[in-house]
């Protein structure tokens, strides 16, 4: 566990382990629950699918591709959750591959018709 107090800023960094400077990584999502074994029913959104969610989010240059660097301010869950926990999805594609999913960054889903 990580401690802090609400409202600091929470300082992440993800790196892959690989020599390969041809490949870079991508925050996806990066989801928080009050519950370490469900991140569906009571679940705050940080990032989503490269959308940004939480005004606090913000990334942080790094000279190196296979890093990602962001932070957000810690929060609780309705004051009845003391813990939060964090998943976050990274992607890793081929540097200079614009067709991956690391360089289409937000992807908004489109909105299905409800017809009858």
């Amino acid at each position: 566990p990580y401690y802090i107090d609400l409202n600091q800023n929470l300082y992440l960094q993800a790196y892959l382990h690989s020599s390969d400077p041809n490949l870079i990584v991508f925050v996806d999502t990066c989801v928080a629950s009050p519950d370490p074994h469900d991140f569906n029913t009571l679940a705050y959104d940080i990032i989503k699918n490269g959308c940004v969610r939480d005004p606090s989010y913000a990334t942080y240059y790094t000279p190196y591709s296979h890093f990602a660097r962001f932070r957000f301010n810690a929060f609780e869950f309705i004051s009845r959750h003391a813990l939060v926990y964090l998943r976050c999805e990274l992607v890793v594609c081929r540097r200079g591959d614009y067709s991956s999913r690391c360089y289409r960054g937000c992807i908004r889903r489109s909105k299905r018709d409800t017809s009858s």
